[in-house]
Order: C-alpha cells, then structure tokens, then sequence
C-alpha cells in the first residue's frame, strides 16, 4: 500500500483548498491549512538553552552592552552609541550564508574556553573607527571596501577592547582572556565549526549619531556551555532543576571492575639541579607542613582530591578532605 500523497485532498476538505498544505495535528488528525499559519521549527537547535538560560544570557549581554559603551566612548573621545538588538540561535552555516560580502570577521578564542568565536564588523563602521582614532570625526563614508594592513591593525584595538570587556563581564571565571585570531573579507571561505554546530549570535546596532550598522559577536556552543552552567545553577524553576536532575547519566555497573591506577604526592620542595647533583646518602631534607598536609589524591594520572597523609590498621593511607575542581 503506498503512503498518501500530502497534495492529495482530504475527504470530505472544500473545492478551491488546493493552495493550502496537510498538516498533522497533536492527535494524529490531517488537516488543511494556510502557508502562512504554518511556523519553521528546527528540531536540533530547540534544546541549545533553556528560558531562563537565555533571559540571563540576555541579561548579562545588556550589562556588557552598558559597560562597553562606556569604555568605547573614553577610548574614542566620542559618544559612541551601542544597543543590543537582539540574541538568537542560529546553525553556523546559516549564519555564515547571511553575512555579506565583503565584511570585516575577526577569528578570536576565549582561553580557557573550547571553540573559536566570530566578531562582524562592518567595514563602513571599522572604516568609521579607523577615521576617528586618526583624529577625524569618525563620519562613515559611503564607501564599501576591504580594510587595509594598517586599518585592520586599529580595528584590532577595537576588537581587543570589546572582547576583553566582554570577558570582564563574567566573574565568574576570572582567567577569561581573548586571543586575536586572524581575520577574514569573505564569509565563504570560514570553516570554524561543524555546519549544523549551535551559534550564540548576538547581534548589535553601533556608530556615531544616526550613522548606524550592525555588529554581531557569534560564539560557539563549546564556549558558552561552562559559562551557562555558572550562570545559572541556581537560577532554574523547580521543574528545570527536575529536569536536570533526572537528565544526568547514571552509573553503568558494568565499570565496577575496572581497575584505575591510584598514587598520592605532596609537592613544596624545590631544589635546584646543583643541589640534586650534590644530594648524598645521610642527608636530611626539611618539608614544608603546609604542603605535607595536602596531598594530591591521582587517579590515572589525573589529580582528583586533596588530603592529608596518615596510617591505617599498620599501612599507609590519605584521608581525603575536598575535590580539586578544574
């Protein structure tokens, strides 16, 4: 039996329903209705962040917005207008395929952060820049080119200067530092994440007046997931933190029997390599007690708890006092 055809009629549907599209409702019913009733959904984007994981990620951006304006407007001598105008998810290749060309991309990365962020600048807007750190009045030009050696060089304080205070904006993890990249005219030719990868796009109107453009700042899932999970931990409705709750991996009893290599150290004794060299039996060397007092706990080669050393029914054992996060 072959499938039904979507274009066929439904029984019992009115003569001239033939530009509408079947449609499956929630209770497994086909029904007729308008193209335009009918709303694009991205099954594979729905779960990047939750609600109130974006309500804070938005939240966040307009302190960064605030603060930025401030500091572009010192760095310039120059009211320099921001807004934030919107913050969305978007799939990497249908976000590169909407970016114009030429355009003015800046590849930079987040340490210690995974993934590689995308910053847009408009090259009427870097042009504007460029114009005023020269000591002119920044006014844009109608002109719409690729930016020179030199004038990518004084965009990149720009850049420098907004990634850097967006990085500011998390004290949550103060060892957040930005690293430039490289750059790009042409969207084409960027292959910095997976095509279907999610994209936090974050998108801003800039410039002097009412000469305006828009600037986007695209990050990479990668990146923002340990941000997110220190934004908002407890910052989830009941339902959410449930959700999360029950959404966690379960042990597999199956590893019970695996064996993992287990060794203690201390570290807090520096010699230099004469010292070594002159080292002889009999010699006694002093250890610092604030160190002996935590030892490293190794699984695998891999420090997972502190402790303090001690004895156990005649052996050697350490007692362990708190986890070592990283």
């Amino acid at each position: 039996m072959n499938p039904p055809d979507p274009t066929d009629p439904i029984d019992g549907a009115e003569p001239g329903a033939a530009d509408e599209v079947v449609v499956l409702t929630s209770g497994g019913a086909r029904e007729q209705r308008k193209p335009e009733e009918i709303r694009k959904h991205d099954f594979r984007q729905s779960g990047f962040l939750a609600p109130s994981e974006l309500r804070s990620i938005r939240l966040r951006h307009e302190q960064f917005v605030r603060a930025l304006a401030a500091r572009l407007a010192i760095f310039l001598r120059l009211e320099f207008s921001i807004q934030l105008t919107k913050i969305q998810i978007d799939a990497y290749q249908k976000f590169i395929d909407s970016l114009p060309s030429p355009t003015h991309i800046t590849l930079f990365k987040i340490d210690p952060l995974k993934g590689m962020g995308l910053l847009v600048i408009p090259p009427r807007l870097g042009l504007s820049m460029v114009d005023r750190l020269l000591g002119g009045a920044g006014a844009m030009t109608e002109a719409n080119r690729d930016l020179s050696e030199i004038e990518m060089a004084l965009v990149d304080q720009i850049s420098t200067l907004l990634l850097t205070e967006w990085c500011n904006q998390w004290p949550e993890m103060r060892e957040l530092h930005s690293v430039l990249l490289g750059h790009e005219n042409n969207s084409r030719f960027l292959q910095t994440s997976a095509p279907d990868a999610a994209m936090l796009v974050v998108t801003l109107q800039a410039g002097v007046g009412d000469q305006i453009e828009p600037m986007q700042l695209a990050l990479p899932y990668s990146t923002i997931e340990p941000l997110v999970r220190l934004l908002c931990p407890g910052g989830m409705s009941e339902g959410e933190a449930a959700a999360s709750r029950s959404s966690r991996p379960k042990w597999n009893d199956e590893f019970n029997e695996v064996p993992v290599p287990v060794s203690a150290e201390w570290q807090g004794l520096k010699l230099s390599a004469g010292e070594v060299a002159r080292l002889k039996a009999g010699d006694v060397l002093l250890l610092d007690a604030r160190s002996a007092s935590q030892v490293h706990l190794r699984l695998n080669e891999v420090s997972k708890f502190l402790g303090r050393p001690g004895t156990r029914a005649g052996k050697w054992a350490v007692e362990l006092s708190s986890p070592i996060t990283t």
